[in-house]
C-alpha cells in the first residue's frame, strides 16, 4: 500500500514556512489506517516482547492505543502538565517550532517492563527523547521506537540513537 496517498501537504501550517504532512486522510481510510497500524504491530512482534505501549498526546494515543489493543497490553499516556489527575514525573524539551512539558503517572510502568513508544511524526526528536527520559527515570526499558513518519532533513534520528527505530513513510 502507498501510505502516501493518505498524506496530504498543508503549506504554512502551523505558522508560515512549516510544511505540514496531514495524516487524517490517512486515519480516514479505513484500510490505510489497518495497513498502518499491522505494520507497527508487526514491529512490536519482532522486538522480542513488548509489554506496554507508550504514547504522547495526542496522535500518539491515536496509533498506540490500537497496536496496544492487538498485542494484548496495556497503554501509558504521556500528557501535557495539568492532564494527569495522580502524581506525576515530567521533563521539557524542545519542539520544532517551540518547546513544552511531558507529563506521565509516576506509577505508570513497573521497573523493567519492555516498551514501544508509538508516535505519528518523527521530526527533530525532542517529544520522543522527552518521552524516552519519562519512561527510564521510572524504570522503564525503550525496546523500540515507531512513527508513522518520519521528516529526514530534520535529524530527529540522530537524537534517538541506540534506539530500534521504525518509520513507516520518510520525508
Amino acid at each position: 500500500m502507498k501510505l502516501k496517498d493518505y498524506i496530504k501537504n498543508v503549506k504554512d501550517f502551523p505558522k508560515e514556512g512549516i510544511l505540514f504532512r496531514d495524516i487524517t486522510p490517512l486515519m480516514q481510510d479505513g484500510e490505510a489506517f489497518k495497513y498502518s497500524v499491522d505494520k507497527m504491530v508487526k514491529f512490536a512482534k519482532q522486538l522480542g516482547g513488548v509489554d506496554v505501549i507508550v504514547g504522547p498526546e495526542a496522535r500518539g494515543f491515536i496509533f498506540g492505543c490500537p497496536v496496544a489493543y492487538k498485542l494484548k497490553v496495556g497503554f501509558v499516556p504521556i500528557r501535557k502538565p495539568g492532564k494527569l489527575p495522580r502524581e506525576t514525573v515530567s521533563t521539557s524539551y524542545d519542539l520544532e517550532y517551540g518547546s513544552n512539558v511531558l507529563s506521565m503517572h509516576a506509577d505508570a510502568l513497573k521497573k523493567g517492563q519492555r516498551v514501544l513508544i508509538i508516535d505519528d511524526l518523527l521530526a527533530t526528536g525532542g517529544t520522543t527523547k522527552a518521552t524516552c527520559d519519562l519512561v527510564e527515570s521510572i524504570g522503564g526499558v525503550v525496546v523500540g521506537l515507531a512513527f508513522l513518519i518520519e521528516l529526514k532533513a530534520l535529524k530527529g534520528k540522530e537524537k534517538l540513537e541506540g534506539y530500534n527505530v521504525l518509520s513507516l513513510l520518510k520525508y
